[in-house]
Order: structure tokens, then C-alpha cells, then sequence
């Protein structure tokens, strides 16, 4: 340990206690604190609310001669302490010497790489992110917490019907290490609360079985797909009902779906912006009212090794019970169209995006979004594609012209941004 600098000790997921030696002050959990060895007339300073802590910190780096330690889980440049010591203090003011993380270790008991696993943070955050990046990718990993642990993740994967297993790893590293394999319905109803679970893998039959998957060269989730707006042709469709190329590039423009969102596609008919959706990371729900309809959607899905969740009814009612969307697209018209526009803008976080093909449902669409306390813009879209003639030239063939909606919540300071 140096004078004014901050010893951020990694303990936990292997290895004997650290020997702390020479400290003025040592900050960490209580069962840190506990496992230590740590020398007599040390200040032993518990974690819990941060803001405090930095500034007893604080005091002894000012200090001279003074030595601070903290002690922290596994690795605390991941997800850990070295964040905020580090936008307090400065990289400088730091000595990291990490143990483990959690994450490596969990998988590590399975015989499992991770470089492909996607890694989300439920501890002091909204545990709804990691619910959406686990129904979207086949291999992720959850740090949980209080309010957000095993129980709660496998209540919400319970209900979106897609087959996980839930790996839970607590203690890991010490004698009392356990790695369990459970349903999310199995996780559910127990009680973790004496377990001090720190991860839970969430993993698709084919992330388990170790054998698929190619070679990385980028660690987690997939990168962008290299193309959207994908021709319709690459889609399973009746009588040409799929959403044309040029006005699905336009509503994913607008839907931004990405890594941890839940986007609703409302009227999904082939579900080809679903699976575009879905390409791009997010977690996708398809509502579709027709039988053939929604095994279209499904059969689409599995065609480009995408999950979507779909949900055979007709809406509004079929949205009722649903978890709410960070967006929402909505495809054609219909008497209730007015009522689920509605009731998609008053679950939607960030954005709702509307096709019409007619022009009279274009002031109610506008006035519902409105009414629900939405900023509607849109445009008529107009294209035409590139056809070939005998003799070897080319004319062009007009597509029918759609209006493409889209809203953001009159609260927003910027789009994309809700408050």
C-alpha cells in the first residue's frame, strides 16, 4: 500500500482471505470486513450508503501518511466499486488488484466460454433491462440484488413462455459455494434470501449444450446486424401482407430497438419487423388476431434464429397483462384502431410508430397519440423500385404510398429521452 492512494482488494470467488496489513482505514461489506485478516486498531468502516463512505474515504487520503483499503466482490472493475472511486478520486488515486469475477467463475463451473455471454447488472437498477436481455439473447448473465434476485427474474421469464434454465451461483469460491440449476418457475417459488446469490445465468438449451457457436472476435452481445430492411422475400407473408422494405427501414429508424428494450409489435401479420427488431438485440411481443397469422410470425422468428414471444389475440384486450414496452409498433387499421394506439401510448416508454395505408385514419391516429400526452410527426413515404422492361431497360414501379406515424411523450427533452 502507497501513501494517498486508494488498495481496492478483489475477495471471494477464490483464493485465501487478503491480509491487510498497515491500514488506517478499511471499508467494505460486513462479510468482508469478517473474512479479512485485518490488523488490530484498524478503522473498520461498513458499506452501505455510498455517499458517506467516499467522504470518510475522502478524509484519510487527504490525510498524510494516511492508507485506505477497500475491500469488494470478485472483480471491482466490473459492475463494482471502482466506478464511483474512480469518478471521486481519479484512476490515478487507485491500486485494483482484483480476484475473480463472478461471472467467469459461474461459468467456469459449468465448463461454459463466456466471450459470447451477454452481461447485464440488476443490483440498484431496474431488474425489467435484465428480463428483456435474457429473453432476447440465448446466453446471459445476471448480477443480481435486493428486489431483483432469483425469485424475481424467474417469476418474469416464467411468463413469457420461452424455455431457460437459471443457473444460480451464491457464495462462489468459499466452502459454502453453490451452483443450482432451476426453471424460471422453480426459481420463482423459493426463497433466496439466505442463499447471498451473486449471479444467475440465464441460459436457451443450445447455450448449454457448450458445442454451438462460432468463433469471436468481439466479446458479447452480437454485434448490429450488417443489413435491415430486409426484402420481403426473406419473409413468410399471405398475398403480399408484410410491411415493404422501404417502410420498415423508416419505423426501425424510429422504434431504435437495441440490447435491453422490449418492443411490442401490434396487428404483426408476418412479424417482419418483430424479427427485425429482434435482429437488432431487443426483446420482441408479437400480437397477432389470426391463428395462421401468428404461426407465420413464429415460423419467420426460428427462419432467422431470432425469439419472439407471440401472443395469438386481437388488441386491446390481447395487450392487457403484457410488460411494458420500451416501443411499440402498430401495422394497419381496423375499427379500434384509435383504442390501440391508446393504450400503446400509455404502456410505451419511449416510442410509438404507426402505418397507415389510408387517409382518414390519419387524424384520429394523431389525435389519440395526443390525447395520451404524445408529440406525433410522420410522413407520407412514396417509393418506387427499380423494374426491368424487354429491351434491356429499366422503368420504375410505384409502391402504394404509406403514412408512417411516430411519437414521443410530450415530456421527453429529446428524442429518445423520456423522463
Amino acid at each position: 500500500m502507497r501513501d494517498g492512494v486508494i488498495t481496492v482488494l478483489g475477495m471471494g470467488t477464490g483464493g485465501p482471505p487478503p491480509v491487510v496489513g498497515g491500514a488506517d482505514l478499511v471499508v467494505g461489506a460486513a462479510r468482508h470486513l469478517e473474512a479479512a485478516e485485518l490488523p488490530s486498531g484498524v478503522r473498520r468502516l461498513v458499506l452501505g450508503p455510498l455517499a458517506p463512505a467516499l467522504d470518510t474515504i475522502a478524509e484519510y487520503v487527504a490525510a498524510p501518511g494516511a492508507r485506505v483499503v477497500v475491500l469488494a466482490s470478485g472483480d471491482p472493475g466490473f459492475f463494482g466499486i471502482v466506478r464511483a472511486l474512480g469518478a471521486r478520486f481519479g484512476a490515478a488515486a487507485l491500486d485494483v488488484r482484483p480476484s475473480s469475477p463472478s461471472v467467469a467463475v459461474a461459468f467456469a463451473r459449468l465448463g461454459l466460454r463466456w466471450d459470447d455471454a451477454v452481461v447485464v447488472s440488476a443490483h440498484g437498477r431496474e431488474l425489467r433491462t435484465a428480463v428483456h436481455v435474457c429473453r432476447a439473447h440465448p446466453k446471459t448473465a445476471v448480477l443480481t440484488g435486493p428486489g431483483a434476485g432469483p425469485a424475481e427474474l424467474g417469476a418474469a421469464l416464467a411468463r413469457t413462455g420461452l424455455a431457460r434454465t437459471l443457473v444460480v451461483g451464491s457464495a462462489l469460491g468459499t466452502d459454502a459455494e453453490r451452483v443450482e440449476r432451476v426453471t424460471p418457475e422453480e426459481a420463482a417459488a423459493r426463497d433466496w434470501s439466505a442463499a447471498g446469490a451473486a449471479v444467475v445465468l440465464c441460459l436457451a438449451d443450445a447455450a448449454l449444450d457448450g458445442r454451438a457457436g462460432a468463433c469471436r472476435t468481439v466479446a458479447g452481445a452480437p454485434a448490429a446486424p450488417a443489413g435491415w430492411a430486409l426484402p420481403e422475400e426473406d419473409f413468410a407473408h399471405r398475398d403480399s401482407m408484410v410491411t415493404k422494405a422501404e417502410v420498415r427501414a423508416l419505423a426501425l429508424a424510429r422504434l431504435g430497438p437495441r440490447t435491453g428494450d422490449l418492443v411490442w409489435d401490434v396487428g404483426a401479420g408476418s412479424g417482419a419487423v418483430a424479427v427485425e427488431c429482434a435482429r437488432f438485440g431487443a426483446a420482441v411481443i408479437a400480437v397477432e388476431k389470426t391463428a395462421d397469422g401468428a404461426g407465420r410470425v413464429r415460423a419467420n422468428a426460428a427462419a432467422h434464429g431470432v425469439e419472439v414471444q407471440v401472443v395469438h389475440g386481437e388488441a386491446p384486450a390481447a395487450l392487457d397483462g403484457l410488460p411494458a414496452p420500451d416501443a411499440v409498433f402498430v401495422g394497419g387499421g381496423g375499427r379500434e384502431l384509435a383504442a390501440i394506439v391508446t393504450a400503446c401510448a400509455r404502456r410505451a416508454r419511449r416510442s410509438v410508430v404507426v402505418t397507415l395505408a389510408a387517409v382518414d385514419r390519419v387524424p384520429e391516429v394523431r389525435g389519440a397519440l395526443r390525447a395520451a400526452g404524445w408529440v406525433p410527426e410522420g410522413v407520407l413515404l412514396q417509393s418506387s423500385r427499380l423494374a426491368p422492361l424487354p429491351g434491356d431497360v429499366t422503368r420504375l414501379a410505384a409502391a402504394n404510398p404509406v403514412f408512417v406515424l411516430w411519437a414521443r411523450p410530450a415530456s421527453a427533452t429529446s428524442e429518445g429521452e423520456s423522463l
